[in-house]
């Protein structure tokens, strides 16, 4: 009766896990120690693929425990790699685990760019050789009961949580042995088995009767419900493995039934019920005979039957001796009770004991993103503080210019280059001049160029994707079941219009720059000269040197002093602001491990306050400060403007150095601008060859999805009819043959065989109407009977009146051994005796062809020529032809 079913395993084609994965890690983690670390770990998670699906496994724990370990490994991993269509994409193939294929068309697979498909599909098979490994116990002893108690319980626990989770992880329809009808109905049979190995422990622990009825009776229900699983679903009867599984099924339910019953009335036989024993044995007889005469080749139920045949024997027996007790039906008896002792094991990595995460450091992708997000926010705070104090020097300088501050306290002279102007010449020069920022106005096109050919081939290569899979689309229609490359491109097509609206920005930036250069061009050219050359170019004015020691003049020098003070502050501040870190992933890990998700916005928005709070008023404080300051400044330089002889030539000298002050702020501030723009487009070439590579990759995958499909495209047509049938003319089936042409041969057509019909019957003999006369009066121009005429030699091979033909079947008359009636021509071996009595034999002639005269000796057309004429009786003598 240990019949136990066990489910086969699913086979999976090689996937290189290497190439792709170090990919990621080289561009996601820089730090030379980082990367060396997790490339290690990514060549063992694919030497431990090859180990769980690159082999055939035994049926051993070992086996199990490496599949396992690798399922625990791909549920660790999900988290901290971004897995998908779009990202980083693996396509992972498997095939049908019960469709054994055709000799053309090959076997069921589905090829799928997505981790949850692989771990779906390698806890099925964790699942299945546990139902094997579990089979293989040896259910003799206590260790192999709670061996494959344990393994049915955990293969029911696996199937049971892909049928929850198969949908969700694969986002499109699966492989009928993974979906959830069949490992709904696979869950149902392992803990129907693992509640057998219950019964059956307690069977030889001769538990009582009561307890072990119940246990059978529970297990019965599970193989029943089954059975209506199994039954009922439309996919699963088609499948070879379920044609052998339904008839066990049904039979180890009937069995369970039986036992049930039979361990019931030993209770009742205990309980003094022998009219409930009887019925009960009666109905396990009628179940295992059942069985016997249904399921014998699945199951022997040999012995139970045996069991049951005695113990009703017996106890009827006793009752028509002893007890005389009534024996009520089936349907009167009362139910036996169940016991469910199994339940299926929950699934919850890590299911080996031997794990441990290879990636252990690498931190989920949901905190790498939270961090990205993070660092987005602290940049856009950081550029916030430090743009709002450029933004307020650079308001600074632009008025003190535009009051030819410094210049004009330094110009007391009215013909000598003031000191501040000297020092910003001499800072033009040392930074390059006009050569180095022409070099960078220059190498920004070529910068630009680059950045948009990256793009727009990256783009270019999605859209030529993109078109060949619509085409094959619209070639195969709905057998082209793959994710359209349209919607699968969304994101990448979101973030290559980024790009371009990025670059577009930064092209209009570098126009305003441009302008500002061609404005301030001749005054950065005229600082670039030697001093003799400024200093001729500078317009002299008479001198004002009574103020040098005036009151207005010291208040100005004081408050400028303390503008530079501000501006020196802003500058330690700045580097204060640029040099606050801190690590959030210990917040963010802490988070997810505690509410399974990130806010990510609330926990970086409190740090950011938390860190920058204070820098913002501080930042606050200083524009405050400068705002003061540079009202009265502008007080104190109208007292100034008062006390200074005005004249033509005065204002042109002042004209003239405030060009020059504003022109060496101008170049500062271009030269900065245009050394950012080029850091920024070398950074983006960076993202952009990323981008490439994301494209290249994810169009790379795209296209063995394709080959795949195409391939399984090809052996489905393979395997289809080439075309309907249809109907040939009836012309053609029977053509009707003419005289002029030879009767063609008869095409050969299937149909069912009929029975041969004999042929027809040739002819009898003909006689002259002489040779019919009465023997007694014979003509006169006839011979005696008794002297044949002469004849002349027949034409053809004479015989006996009746037909054989030679190779038809069933119609040949066998003749006695040692007899030929065809010995010789036209004479026939007769005995003396018997030729005296008989009648004249006139050989039949074959009628003549159309459009030949009649033979001599052929029969009157009354006569018909199926009719035999009497022959005389002679009774001493037997006929020597065998009578028909």
């Amino acid at each position: 009766m240990a019949t136990f079913i066990s489910v086969p395993l699913k086979k999976s084609s090689e996937v290189d896990l290497v190439k792709p994965l170090s990919k990621f890690v080289t561009a996601t983690y820089p730090a030379a120690e980082e990367q060396a670390d997790y490339i290690r770990s990514v060549e063992e998670l694919n030497k431990l693929r090859k180990s769980a699906l690159g082999r055939p496994l035994d049926k051993h724990e070992s086996s199990l425990e490496i599949l396992l370990r690798y399922y625990d490994q791909l549920c660790a991993v999900e988290p901290k790699f971004p897995f998908s269509e779009n990202q980083l994409c693996l396509t992972f193939t498997w095939k049908d685990a019960f469709d054994k294929g055709s000799l053309f068309g090959g076997s069921v697979k589905l090829a799928l760019a997505s981790l949850g498909y692989e771990k779906t599909c390698v806890l099925f098979n964790g699942a299945a050789l546990a139902s094997q490994i579990a089979s293989e116990q040896n259910l003799d002893s206590d260790e192999g009961l709670k061996a494959a108690a344990k393994y049915y319980q955990l293969a029911s626990g696996a199937f049971g949580h892909i049928k929850d989770t198969v949908l969700s992880a694969l986002n499109r329809e699966p492989t009928m042995d993974i979906s959830p009808e069949t490992v709904g109905t696979l869950s149902l049979i392992m803990l129907a088995q693992a509640q057998e190995v219950f019964f059956l422990k307690a069977t030889s622990d001769k538990m009582k009767d009561a307890i072990i009825a119940k246990l059978a009776n529970q297990t019965a229900d599970f193989y029943g419900d089954a059975f209506k699983q199994c039954q009922y679903k439309e996919n699963l009867p088609k499948y070879f493995y379920f044609q052998e599984v339904l008839p066990v099924l049904s039979a180890k339910h009937c069995i369970m039934q039986a036992n049930a019953e039979l361990h019931q009335s030993l209770l009742a036989k205990q309980k003094k019920r022998f009219g409930e024993e009887i019925a009960r044995l009666q109905h396990a007889t009628e179940l295992v005979k059942t069985v016997a005469s249904r399921y014998d080749e699945y199951v022997s139920v040999k012995d139970l039957s045996d069991r049951i045949s005695r113990a009703l024997t017996a106890a009827k027996k006793d009752n028509d001796f002893i007890y005389h007790d009534r024996v009520p039906e089936v349907k009167d008896l009362e139910h036996i009770g169940k016991a469910a002792l199994v339940k299926a094991t929950t699934i919850t990595p890590p299911l080996s004991a031997k794990f441990t995460d290879l990636f252990e450091k690498m931190v989920p992708m949901a905190v790498q993103q939270s961090m990205s997000v993070y660092s987005q926010r602290k940049a856009e705070t950081v550029n916030r503080l430090v743009g709002t104090m450029r933004e307020a020097t650079n308001l600074c300088n632009g008025v003190l210019a535009s009051l030819n501050l410094p210049a004009a306290l330094e110009d007391l002279s009215g013909d000598s280059i003031p000191q501040s102007i000297v020092e910003k010449a001499r800072a033009i020069v040392q930074q390059g001049g006009l050569q180095s920022i022409e070099q960078l106005i220059r190498d920004l096109p070529e910068l630009l160029t680059r950045n948009r050919e990256i793009l727009e081939e990256s783009l270019k290569m999605l859209g030529d994707e993109e078109s060949t899979d619509s085409e094959l689309r619209s070639k195969f229609s709905q057998r082209w079941n793959r994710t359209p490359s349209g919607d699968l491109y969304k994101p990448l097509r979101a973030e290559g219009g980024n790009f371009r609206s990025v670059l577009d920005k930064a092209v209009q930036a570098d126009q305003v720059v441009r302008e500002r250069y061609n404005t301030h061009c001749e005054m950065i050219a005229l600082l670039c000269k030697p001093e003799a050359e400024l200093t001729a170019a500078i317009p002299s004015a008479n001198p004002v040197k009574t103020l040098q020691g005036s009151e207005v003049v010291s208040v100005l020098r004081s408050q400028l002093a303390q503008l530079e003070e501000v501006k020196k502050e802003r500058e330690g501040l700045e580097v204060e602001i640029k040099g606050v870190a801190f690590d959030m992933s210990s917040s963010f890990l802490t988070a997810l491990a505690q509410d399974g998700a990130i806010n990510e916005e609330a926990l970086s928005m409190s740090q950011l306050d938390q860190s920058y709070g204070s820098y913002s008023q501080r930042v606050q404080a200083s524009l405050r400060s400068q705002e003061e300051l540079l009202g009265k400044v502008q007080a104190s330089h109208q007292e100034f403007s008062k006390l200074k002889q005005s004249n033509s030539e005065a204002n042109d000298r002042e004209e003239m150095l405030k060009k020059l002050a504003s022109a060496h702020d101008s170049y500062v501030e271009i030269t900065s601008n245009l050394r950012e723009g080029t850091k920024f487009y070398n950074d983006l070439t960076e993202i952009l060859l990323k981008f490439q590579n994301k494209c290249s990759d994810i169009i790379f995958a795209r296209k063995t999805e394709r080959d795949e499909l195409l391939k399984d495209l090809q052996q489905s047509i393979a395997r289809e009819p080439s075309a309907p049938s249809f109907n040939v003319p009836a012309y053609q089936t029977n053509p009707a043959p003419t005289a002029a042409d030879p009767t063609p041969a008869p095409r050969t057509v299937f149909q069912p065989q009929v029975k041969a019909q004999p042929p027809q019957r040739p002819p009898p003999p003909a006689f002259t109407p002489q040779a019919a006369s009465a023997p007694g009066n014979p003509p006169d121009n006839q011979p005696q009977p008794g002297n044949p005429p002469p004849m002349a030699p027949p034409s053809q091979a004479q015989g006996p009146p009746y037909p054989t033909y030679q190779g038809y079947p069933g119609y040949a008359y066998q003749m006695p051994m040692g007899y030929n009636p065809y010995a010789a021509y036209g004479q026939y071996n007769m005995p003396p005796a018997m030729q005296p009595n008989m009648q004249p034999y006139v050989p039949y002639q074959q009628a003549p062809a159309p459009g030949q005269g009649g033979f001599p000796g052929t029969p009157p057309t009354q006569q018909h020529p199926y009719t035999y004429q009497q022959q005389p009786q002679h009774p001493p003598h037997q006929p020597y032809y065998p009578q028909q």
